[in-house]
Order: C-alpha cells, then structure tokens, then sequence
C-alpha cells in the first residue's frame, strides 16, 4: 500500500508491503542509494529484496528520499544529512503509525551509510542491521574532489556539480568531507549483515570491510562476480537475496 510522510513541508512516498494490514510488530525499512529510488522496476534490487522478505512473512517498508522518486524536493538540495533527517521521519512512521516493536535497517550504497549511522542513532529501537555495498568511500571521495567520475575542487567546492546529468549541491561535499560515517555507526552493536561485491566499480569493498572491522556482531560477505547492484552475468543476486532472507527469516 502507498504510504505517504511529512518531513519539513516535504510529503516522503513510499510503499508498505508484506503485509494487508497498518499495524505490522516486525518490518524492515529499505534505503536506496544516490540518484537512486526505492526501487520501481521488477529487477531493481530493493524491489526484489522487499519481494523476497515479504515473500517468507516480514513487511518492508520502502521510501524514496526528499528530491528522489517520487518524493517532494530537489535532488539538488540532497546531502547525507537531509537523509538521515528522511530516516528519522521514517523510524518514527515505523514506530507510530505501523506500530512496530522490532525494526531491521536495510540500506543499499549511499542508503547503508545513511542506515548505519541512523542505526546507531536509535540503536535503542533497531534490531538488526544490513548494509548492501555501503557507499562509505563517499567520504574519501569528496576530501579528493570526485563523484562518480566526475572530477572537482575539493578545495574550493562550486554551488553545483554535475554528477551524471544530476546536478548535485555542493553542500552534499561540503559536509560529507566531514561525516563521521564510521565513528557514528559503530555505536550499534546489534547483529549486522554486510554484503559487498568483488567486481563493485562505484565503491570499493573496503568500504564494507572496515565496517566488519568496527563492528562487534557482524557478518560480512563478498560475493565474487557482483556489481555495485549485486548482480553479474551468474546467480550473485540470487546469493544476495538469500543472504538477507537467512539473517532477517
């Protein structure tokens, strides 16, 4: 069913599945990555994850971030932080208006940084944690100056920077040059799964290699052949859809 937020005068879309009724005690909440969505297409990897959870009884809920989907906003006002501000809004829906007693995080690329750090937020509420390619490198990236291989100064940000024919603020680099990604996230120590692709072009599996380091409860798997999508050209998402089902299921 559609569901809809608000958060600072902007309405979040997204959809609650798995489940015919509003009031769900368990349900994860699925976290799409940058220039992303919550996932409309049936290959889309959030889609099939959510089908996948629902599919063996867990409700998901999925929402497309301020300036994406089809939510309210400008992509070009996005950053980390306006994210984190979105998460909380949709913990707090969670918690509200669907009445759970157990959520679980799901976040993919910029979404598991994002997942992560609102993990350790309310890490009084979150039960379970699961990062998919977390785009922790964002943070490196921006101190050198480059986004997806769009290239400048990091020293002397400009108001815009065309990141794929996305025209991106410049106080989404501005602040995450500064993020304390792993500092924040490691406040969470409940059980965490980390996913992460050998053949990731987009964000380097270090990434989620140092998160497995920090965390006291985690399990982390590299899946050879996988994209940033956690797909190829063999069943890498079928293993990563099996992965979270078995730790969420």
């Amino acid at each position: 069913m559609e569901v809809s937020i608000e958060r600072d005068g902007l309405t979040l879309r997204g959809l609650l599945e798995g489940s015919n009724q509003v009031h769900n005690k368990r349900i994860a909440i699925l976290m799409h990555g940058f220039k992303g969505d919550l996932g409309y297409t049936e290959e889309s990897l959030l889609n099939q994850v959510a089908h996948r959870l629902n599919a063996q009884g867990l409700a998901t809920l999925r929402f497309d971030f301020a300036g994406c989907g089809h939510s309210d906003g400008r992509f070009l006002d996005m950053t980390v932080f306006s994210e984190i501000l979105d998460g909380m809004k949709i913990i707090e829906y969670a918690r509200q208006r669907v009445g759970a007693k157990e959520i679980i995080l799901v976040g993919h690329s910029q979404g598991g940084v994002v997942a992560s750090m609102l993990a350790a937020y309310f890490r009084d509420v979150i039960t379970k944690l699961v990062l998919l390619a977390p785009a922790a490198t964002l943070k490196d990236d921006a101190l050198i100056g480059t986004c997806q291989g769009t290239n400048y100064d990091p020293k002397h940000i400009p108001a815009t920077v065309n990141v794929g024919g996305f025209a991106v603020g410049g106080d989404y680099f501005r602040t995450a040059q500064l993020l304390p990604i792993y500092e924040t996230a490691q406040h969470f120590a409940g059980p965490v799964l980390m996913i992460h692709g050998l053949a990731d072009t987009v964000v380097d599996p270090r990434a989620s290699q140092k998160y497995n380091i920090m965390y006291q409860n985690g399990t982390i798997h590299f899946i050879k052949g996988a994209s940033h999508q956690l797909n190829g050209d063999g069943d890498q998402r079928t293993q990563t859809l099996q992965l979270v089902a078995d730790f969420l299921v």
